[in-house]
């Protein structure tokens, strides 16, 4: 199954989420994923297995639990495949971030209490 097939069904995106945040036991993601899409716990434990299949999740036992996390290589399939559209979306990026930062410096600029001028007394005496 290609990276983009297991991250375009919105369960398994979810539970990458869940996973991302850290280590988290089958239970914990059935209850939360069972709880956000009303499907129950072997239909969780499906999408579970699409994600370490593929190489989105890894998982450990410890005692009577099984722990998943999020296995690097699947999000990285998927970055390389996307990595060959870059150049479409990019430059909008960069061009964002200028106008993001021109925006920052027109506020600072905005927000910066002048200074009141002052004239120095030169030469102030009055000839007589």
């Amino acid at each position: 199954m290609h990276a983009l097939d297991v991250l375009g069904d919105p369960v398994r995106r979810r539970i990458l989420e869940l996973l991302a945040e850290g280590e988290a036991s089958a239970g914990t993601v059935g209850a939360t994923i069972g709880d956000e899409f009303g499907i129950s716990q072997p239909a969780v434990s499906q999408h579970l297995k699409v994600l370490r299949d593929n190489g989105f999740a890894t998982v450990r036992p410890e005692g009577t639990r099984r722990l998943y996390a999020v296995d690097a290589r699947g999000p990285s399939e998927a970055r390389e495949w996307l990595s060959a559209f870059e150049r479409f979306w990019l430059p909008g990026l960069a061009a964002l971030d200028t106008e993001l930062a021109r925006g920052r410096r027109t506020r600072r600029i905005a927000t910066t209490p002048t200074r009141p001028t002052t004239t120095s007394p030169k030469n102030t005496k009055k000839e007589t």
